[in-house]
């Protein structure tokens, strides 16, 4: 493995009426708050009220931004500053998902910046200071509450990139289960996509010697896999909510990728799709994941044989390296559209009119991924086979 350094700052605060503890929490960093959220979802399964009666318990002092996108816009973020640098805001709490804990992780970094944000996700510019943040989490999905990654979208130019700093970890992050009984069943299905997804992004890499590591990466997986039927059985179920809640934090804490660099190409081109198309993210890697395996098979048959037997159960007698892990492959489509994720762009009404406008996107700053790099003619080959 390669030489490494592990920083992560976020007190992890897990369980069951966890909430209380934002009685102490919030008035370490400040008592003027700006409360993020999404359309409405946590005012209707009681936790906006919890929340609201804890700022008038400590004497918090509150503005709301409410309406935060699924894939959540730089229009909303550029709000959000405003209204911190407006109102002194000295505290962000992102009550909500992926989507709202991104957003607030880019306001609080435009809140310190005398330029426009979309700066830090076009990389013209870096951030030097943050306000600082915590979450709330009820969306099992994309281990932002844990992580100092965020992606925004500018709708305006369609375009969409991921960007990232170590001021906008989160100073804690709060999971209850409880708080994921009310997602429903297609979020929940996208939640667990998006984690396995995570995990396949750090999965396929070439350094050697990584045993624990891809050991972890399989366990996850595996967990995922056997959980998600279950669940999707009992929606309010508080052990599967639990496990899989955990799985999503794990999946990209950078506990897993320790030691060497992930791909994170598919990411990317899902990246461009999305932009133009504005569909859910973990819908569009359910799509383009397996395609992208099929495109790069052949730079690392071993690693896609290795997953096929240690996590889909592939029986390898008989069968050539190759033949093991294309039904590898075709298993994780497989289980991917048994739980009821989409496998086709088709499926979002996308047709081949754009290929070239999202493959131009995918590759604006050049050639991409680890795993093995891909040009333009890669992208549109493998959306080819996604359509």
């Amino acid at each position: 493995m390669n030489n490494f350094t592990f920083f992560n700052p976020t007190k992890l605060i897990f369980g069951k009426d966890q909430l209380e503890q934002l009685k102490t929490e919030i008035p370490q960093y400040g008592k003027k708050v700006l409360l993020v959220y999404g359309g409405g979802s946590i005012k209707r399964n009681g936790i906006y009220e919890k929340v609201t009666a804890i700022f008038s318990e400590i004497g918090a002092e509150f503005v709301e931004l409410a309406g935060v996108e699924p894939n959540p816009r730089v229009s909303t973020v550029r709000k959000g500053v405003e209204i911190c640098k407006n109102e002194g805001i000295e505290f962000i709490l992102a009550v909500g998902g992926g989507s709202v804990i991104d957003c607030s992780k880019a306001i609080a970094a435009g809140a310190k910046y005398d330029g426009d944000v979309w700066d830090f996700m076009s990389r013209k510019a870096v951030p030097e200071a943050a306000l600082p943040l915590g979450t709330v989490l009820t969306l099992a999905a994309t281990g932002s509450e844990m992580n100092a990654g965020s992606v925004i979208t500018n709708w305006e130019t369609q375009e969409k990139y991921g960007w990232g700093s170590p001021l906008v970890f989160p100073k804690f992050s709060i999971l209850d289960p409880t708080n994921t009984f009310s997602v429903p069943r297609d979020q929940t299905i996208y939640g667990m996509v998006d984690m396995m997804s995570h995990v396949f992004e750090q999965y396929f890499h070439n350094v050697s010697n990584t045993p624990l590591q891809d050991q972890m990466c399989e366990a996850v997986l595996k967990t995922v896999i056997d959980t998600a039927p279950n669940l999707l059985e009992d929606l309010e179920s508080y052990e599967h909510r639990e496990t899989i809640l955990y799985n999503g934090t794990i999946a990209l804490n950078g506990m897993l990728s320790m030691g060497y660099r992930g791909d994170w190409a598919t990411h990317n081109i899902e990246h461009a799709v999305s932009a133009v198309y504005d569909i859910p993210h973990a819908g569009g890697l359910a799509i383009l994941f397996p395609n992208w395996m099929r495109h790069v098979l052949d730079e690392n048959v071993g690693r896609f044989k290795q997953l096929a037997i240690r996590v889909f159960d592939v029986n390898p007698e008989g069968k050539s390296d190759r033949e093991i892990a294309l039904e590898g492959i075709d298993k994780l489509s497989a289980f991917w559209s048994s739980i009821g994720a989409p496998s086709r762009l088709a499926d979002y009404d996308i047709d081949d009119s754009n290929l070239e406008v999202m493959a131009e996107k995918t590759v604006v700053y050049g050639d991409f991924g680890n795993f093995r790099k891909l040009n333009k003619e890669d992208v549109l080959s493998i959306l080819k086979m996604s359509l």
